[in-house]
């Protein structure tokens, strides 16, 4: 489940249509192109057989737009094996989620592409500011978490998240950034990869770029940008994806590049502005 997955395998951003075709003469052009492409003229096509030809065209082109209208019915394929096969990074049209539990996304098809999908948005889930706050991060793993490890994962994130480390990084015993700064922390999946499946479990890598820090004139620990993969067990409690363990580990990390540094209250006016997403394979 990745942005940017409507570029295909060749990465020209044309979804397979970005080739450029050369047409090569009929006849009469010298025998270059006649010896080595088989020098044949093609019948010319009377005015009917154009007619046909275009007519045909534009029901496929329509066939094709009706087929990828965003917001599709519950009777969508959830058979994308093929299409996976042939470009494994493209999005496939199936819909990755058909409720909320809370404002977390909830509802992922049982198969592979469920599993990416909710691993992804858990990751996001995980990566937020709400697990800094006692009570959104007790919600927050209540809604992802699989009941049989549920108290498991909310006592080691509550040790986490203690105080002192609140402390360390800057914000108040609640989680909340002091007056006069935004606290900024924000995961953005870049790409997903299933280690194993089952029709039960799954295990999922969740590649991410994050922004951690605090905007203000006063911070000192300012917005930094890094990347990371998160390590997520899934299991399928019959209904949905859960979550039953999760780890995570630096990198893989690019080059950084050479944009000019924003300031810290364009950063804080960005991450308030700009919302979020439902990522999807």
């Amino acid at each position: 489940m990745s942005l940017g997955d409507e570029h295909d395998g060749a990465g020209t951003g044309g979804g397979g249509t970005g080739q450029t075709r050369t047409r090569l003469p009929d006849s009469g052009a010298g025998d270059v192109y006649g010896g080595v492409y088989g020098g044949a003229r093609r019948p010319a096509r009377n005015s009917r057989s154009l007619i046909t030809v275009v007519g045909v065209v534009v029901l496929l082109i329509a066939a094709i737009a009706f087929a990828n209208r965003g917001g599709g019915g519950d009777d969508a394929p959830s058979d994308a094996s093929a299409e996976r096969d042939a470009a494994p990074t493209a999005a496939t049209g199936v819909r990755p989620v058909s409720g909320k539990n809370g404002t977390i996304p909830a509802g992922y098809a049982h198969d592979e592409q469920g599993a990416q999908s909710a691993a992804a948005n858990y990751a996001v889930a995980l990566g937020s500011d709400g697990m800094f706050n006692t009570e959104r991060r007790r919600e927050i793993v209540r809604a992802i978490a699989d009941a049989s490890t549920r108290d498991k994962l909310q006592s080691g994130f509550d040790a986490d998240y203690s105080e002192a480390f609140l402390s360390q990084i800057g914000l108040k015993a609640d989680g909340s950034a002091p007056p006069g700064s935004t606290f900024v922390n924000r995961t953005l999946p870049a790409g997903t990869k299933v280690k194993n499946f089952t029709p039960d479990t799954a295990d999922v890598e969740v590649w991410c770029m994050g922004l951690f820090g605090l905007t203000g004139e006063t911070s000192t620990k300012p917005v930094t940008s890094g990347w990371f993969t998160v390590s997520l067990k899934l299991k399928w409690n019959g209904s949905d994806w859960k979550v039953l363990e999760t780890s995570q580990k630096t990198g893989p990390t690019p080059v950084t590049g050479d944009n000019p540094v924003s300031g810290s209250d364009e950063i804080a006016g960005a991450v308030n502005e700009y919302g979020g997403f439902t990522y999807a394979r």
